[in-house]
């Protein structure tokens, strides 16, 4: 039976890069302590987040982001551990930046990048929340450990169940999906009740759709809705970390066939756009919808 033992890792994303940078390693290190084959990172958490950690990228350290990835990067080597780490890419001229994810491997490499493609806020007739701050992304991105087909995705996209039916044809077993669903500039206290509750029961949802392992991570910095989890193909979530407190979550992810897939006969055919099960009779009582 395949398996992906995966670290769910969170702390308290900063505006400081050098302070994301030293409790990112320290994670890595006890995510490789424990025998991972990947470290999990939240949205932005080396860089910060924009329009939350910090106001924009005006100003921004570039130089220092870099030195940092790169620092991250062969911590990745030494450790011979993946890596999922959240941050922002640079873009060229007066084009906002991605808020990303690089998918470095155990060697140290970046193999890709994934860029968020469902950004908050609206384009017009300004644009607000991320949309003021990022460029979309417009690709999905996935990759292999250990023969097992891996998927990303970034926080507000948990709103749209076409992105993990989409991976799910592209063979995804496990998604990995960083948040951040934290401080007040993010959680209006209206809201607050509503995305401690939305969040993990969307994913369980999610992951039972779709007969997929997830690891969701969130910032640590207060006041979060949520503390990092990870949930089961059949819908079960199975560990969680600590709300508002650093943490590594470790979860072996197994490929078990046997775990409860409720939809799991008809998947296929529904997304091919058979919308019933079974076989449909022909009966002039079926086809009469108004008579008794």
């Amino acid at each position: 039976m395949k398996s992906l033992r995966v670290a769910t890792c969170q702390f308290s994303v900063e505006s400081d890069i050098d302070s994301n940078c030293r409790y990112i390693l320290k994670q890595m290190r006890q995510a490789a302590e424990q025998n991972a084959d990947i470290a999990h990172f939240s949205e932005c958490a080396l860089s910060g987040y924009a329009g939350v950690e910090f106001k924009s990228f005006v100003g921004f350290d570039w130089d220092n982001l870099k030195a940092a990835t790169q620092t991250i990067q062969a911590a990745a080597k030494k450790l011979k551990l993946w890596t999922l780490l959240g941050s922002s890419h640079r873009l060229t001229g007066a084009h906002k930046p991605h808020n990303c994810l690089y998918v470095i491997d155990n060697g140290g490499k970046i193999i890709d990048r994934y860029d968020k493609r469902f950004c908050t806020g609206q384009q017009k007739p300004k644009p607000t929340l991320d949309l003021a701050h990022y460029s979309p992304g417009n690709r999905p991105v996935t990759f292999k450990i250990k023969g097992i087909t891996c998927g990303v995705a970034i926080c507000y996209e948990y709103r749209f169940p076409e992105l993990y039916r989409d991976y799910l044809k592209r063979g995804v077993k496990i998604l990995l999906q960083s948040f951040h669903n934290a401080r007040k500039t993010t959680v209006a206290d209206d809201d607050y009740n509503i995305w401690q509750t939305i969040v993990p029961s969307t994913m369980a949802c999610r992951a039972a759709e779709n007969h997929l392992w997830i690891s969701a991570n969130n910032s640590t910095a207060r006041p979060s809705c949520w503390p990092s989890f990870a949930v089961r193909p059949d819908g079960a979530i199975v560990g969680k970390l600590k709300l508002h407190t650093p943490g590594v979550l470790i979860t072996d992810m197994k490929l078990d066939p046997t775990l409860f897939d409720a939809p799991g006969p008809w998947r296929e055919a529904s997304m091919q756009g058979q919308l019933y099960s079974g076989q449909p009779v022909s009966d002039r009582r079926s086809t009469d919808r108004t008579g008794l």
